[in-house]
């Protein structure tokens, strides 16, 4: 029993030391993104691991629009192990400004749209000056995706990339690279 408390202090530790050093470190952002600019297709070059995209095995690709109420529709697909695409289709806001890097994003129905944990932070942290490759993630730094205009990065871009990554406090060594047919 006192080896199980004492466990869970540790953990309990452990957690709020990383929350205070998140608190004391946020995490960074571009200065400022164009919408416009960002529109289109983007490709998946790597991942940190997560539930939601356990499926998908290659291909993860990303379409922004803009939608008549001035929000983004976000399709996300995906090749399956079957060689299917899975599509998933969302919605994605801008905080702030107009020219905020901090999106929130949510593929759950529109009636739920209301409830604040169906979106999801969506902060774009590195962005090429001419758009063609970025970072999203989010402030507790459990997610990170690296995200390209075509399916393939130059490698001297995707290593400078890692080391400015690595500076804001995101393990890159939890990557996983995205096939790509």
């Amino acid at each position: 029993m006192a080896a199980r408390k004492v466990a869970l202090c540790v953990a309990l530790l452990s957690v709020l030391g990383a929350c205070s050093v998140f608190a004391a470190h946020p995490l960074p952002t571009v200065s400022a993104i164009d919408v416009p600019r960002y529109l289109g297709t983007w490709y998946e070059i790597a991942k940190f691991p997560n539930w939601f995209q356990k499926k998908c095995v290659g291909n993860t690709r990303a379409e922004y629009s803009l939608r008549s109420d001035a929000s983004l529709q976000v399709v996300n697909r995906c090749k399956l192990a079957s060689g299917q695409m899975d599509e998933a289709v969302g919605a994605a806001r801008q905080i702030g400004n107009a020219s905020s890097p901090k999106l929130q994003v949510r593929f759950a129905p529109q009636w739920l749209s209301i409830i604040p944990a169906v979106w999801g932070d969506y902060w774009v942290i590195a962005l090429d000056d001419n758009y063609q490759w970025a970072a999203v993630s989010e402030p507790g730094r459990e997610y990170l995706w690296i995200l390209s205009r075509t399916p393939r990065m130059d490698g001297q871009a995707y290593a400078s990339l890692l080391l400015r990554l690595s500076s804001l406090g995101l393990d890159v060594q939890k990557l996983e690279l995205t096939p790509q047919d």
